[in-house]
């Protein structure tokens, strides 16, 4: 296994998105996370106007809670992420 391999982890992001200003910065920092992101599935929540978000990420643990860290600094946005133990 090659030595980048071996630091990366595998990883999902839960992001609840309850202000739709946000969106837009929210949308810049997945942006600039992209050589990490697997892939993203959002679904708007019409009846409680709020958005759901997972983002599937492959990378250090440092890279992906800075990423997470960010989103959670954006107003009405909170996220939490679960790591694979693999």
């Amino acid at each position: 296994m090659e030595q980048d391999e071996m630091d990366s982890r595998v990883a999902v992001a839960s992001i609840i998105v309850e202000e739709p200003d946000s969106v837009a910065e929210l949308n810049d920092i997945l942006h600039e996370y992209r050589d990490h992101i697997i892939g993203r599935m959002g679904l708007p929540y019409r009846e409680r106007d709020i958005f759901i978000i997972s983002v599937a990420m492959d990378g250090p643990q440092s890279v992906i809670s800075a990423m997470t860290g960010k989103i959670g600094q954006l107003a009405g946005v909170s996220a939490k992420t679960a790591y694979s133990n693999v």
